[in-house]
């Protein structure tokens, strides 16, 4: 008599230390954002969110939300695993990347920047519009998404650096405060990953490094 093995129940283990559905809940907690408003974000529950939060900190081995928005871990499939940047020991900030300013209505304001004011319209995420300015980027984001007092500010200024991880580590040890860990926020159809961490400069208002890495 033959007997066969049954499949078992449940989701198969993932490869990465987190779920894809982990990552990106941490990266909106190392954004700086709340748990209610990654709910809505996500259109997800809020139950939903702490669930995964939780499982992210255990699995971590963390003490709570703080020490997850300062963890500085990469998906394993990210391109920052891959990439290697030798350094001069002599961080430079880039040329201006993006600024950000702050609308009540992403619905009205996209088409305005756009046909108003004609600039190019890159693309549109949720309520984040981008748009291009001759080479630096204007992020237009609806005030409705915004919650954390220190990103709420009509000119973030967001500075563009080679290597996100090695800028982090600079400017912690000249004494700039990080708001959380550098962490991916958006991946384009072509795999290039779109990485930022934000600080605060001597008047506590908010400053961020960002840099494109691609597959």
């Amino acid at each position: 008599m033959t007997t066969t093995s049954r499949p078992k129940r449940g989701r198969p283990p993932h490869p990465d230390v987190l779920t894809p559905a982990e990552w990106r809940i941490v990266a909106a907690v190392r954004h700086g954002i709340s748990n209610r408003q990654i709910a809505r974000l996500r259109g997800v529950s809020l139950d939903a969110v702490k669930f995964h939060i939780e499982n992210a900190v255990n699995k971590l081995g963390l003490t709570g939300r703080q020490e997850l928005k300062a963890w500085r871990g990469a998906p394993l499939d990210s391109a920052t695993q891959r990439r290697e940047v030798e350094m001069t020991g002599s961080l430079q900030l880039g040329p201006l990347g993006q600024v950000a300013r702050a609308v009540k209505d992403i619905t009205v304001a996209e088409p305005w920047y756009r046909d108003v004011l004609g600039l190019s319209h890159l693309y549109t995420y949720g309520k984040l519009a981008f748009f291009d300015c001759g080479g630096t980027r204007l992020l237009v984001e609806e005030q409705s998404i915004i919650e954390s007092p220190g990103l709420n500010n009509d000119s973030v200024l967001y500075f563009r650096v080679e290597d996100i991880n090695a800028a982090h580590e600079e400017l912690t040890a000249r004494g700039a405060e990080f708001i959380g860990a550098p962490h991916m926020i958006f991946k384009h159809p072509d795999d290039t990953e779109e990485w930022m961490a934000f600080f605060n400069d001597c008047d506590g208002k908010p400053l961020a490094i960002m840099s494109q890495v691609k597959a």
